[in-house]
């Protein structure tokens, strides 16, 4: 029999515990349902069906055979001299603009910890080009690099006592160097805020009892500032590292690549051989390697700080 309360009505049944402790758990899971139902469908389904494609030679008109060719695709890759110069255009990059950008952003963290007249502002004019659009940096860059008025060839002309037109970005080394100077422009804030963060975080009596006892400032920085901060620069380092392999923007809008593919990346690679020679199959089996690459850096990434959780 269910007992009535006083005023005739019958008491609300409570959930019991394990239902709410239920209803705790799915709560968050249902709350990031949406965006996972998203990343699956534009994200995930495309990685694999491009994987998919990269074993066969497809065609994107509806009703086209698409004959599956096996590993050909990727030897085609493998074998192409393009790819070869690509590869080693995104390996310069990497490796002249990570240190460039971890350098930069180190010093100018280091500069600004302290409290300097109007260092607000000198942190925010440091960021501005990291929530700067690519696409306008790079067309910036393009018109300062200009052959015919661009800035660079007024200073050029200024300093050589005659008018200077160089093409900057129709020669290859020059060109390149171009690329490099934004990706740096454009990183050293990203690098700078990380800093900034590790160095206000650092526990300030290390360093000020390293000064007391006589240490100098090369000497604070190798045994007590680097290695309190290094977490922050084995972050910093991965990422920008696996952000310098997926380069794209700056290279497809100042040079499309040229001249003779001199400072193609692998990502305009893949892009033109996708898009404009309509060779998906291939584009596929170069994105695919790509791909394979950069998991391989997100997972020694994890490994290195696991192996060094505290510095």
């Amino acid at each position: 029999m269910i007992p009535v309360s006083r005023g005739g009505r019958r008491p609300v049944a409570r959930p019991s515990a394990a239902a709410a402790r239920g209803r705790r758990i799915a709560t968050p899971y249902l709350l990031l349902l949406p965006a996972g139902a998203m990343y699956a469908v534009f994200t995930v389904y495309p990685l694999f069906r491009q994987f998919d494609i990269s074993f066969y030679n497809w065609h994107i008109f509806p009703g086209a055979s698409n004959p599956f060719t096996g590993l050909s695709n990727y030897s085609q890759v493998l074998h192409d001299p393009v790819v070869r110069t690509a590869a080693l255009n995104t390996l310069l990059y990497t490796v002249i603009t990570v240190p460039a950008q971890m350098l930069l952003g180190l010093v100018a963290a280091a500069m600004l910890t302290d409290r300097l007249p109007g260092r607000a502002l000198w942190r925010a004019l440091i960021f501005i080009p990291v929530v700067t659009s690519w696409v306008i940096v790079s067309y910036i860059f393009a018109y300062l690099f200009n052959a015919q008025d661009g800035l660079a060839n007024s200073v050029a002309s200024l300093l050589a006592g005659h008018a200077m037109h160089i093409d900057w970005l129709a020669q290859t080394w020059t060109g390149n160097a171009v690329i490099w100077l934004v990706g740096i422009w454009k990183g050293v804030g990203w690098s700078f805020v990380i800093f900034l963060a590790a160095l206000d975080g650092m526990p300030r009596d290390l360093v000020e009892a390293g000064r007391i006892d006589g240490a100098s400032e090369p000497v604070l920085w190798r045994k007590v500032i680097i290695p309190s901060i290094r977490p922050a620069i084995v972050f910093v380092l991965v990422l920008l590292v696996i952000g310098a392999s997926q380069v794209f923007t700056q290279v497809y809008l100042m040079t499309q690549g040229g001249p003779y593919d001199s400072t193609q990346v692998l990502y305009t690679w893949a892009y033109q051989q996708a898009f404009t020679n309509f060779e998906f199959s291939y584009a596929a089996a170069l994105a695919s390697l790509i791909a394979v690459v950069v998991l391989a850096l997100s997972v020694a990434e994890v490994q290195v700080l696991r192996r060094n959780p505290g510095g």
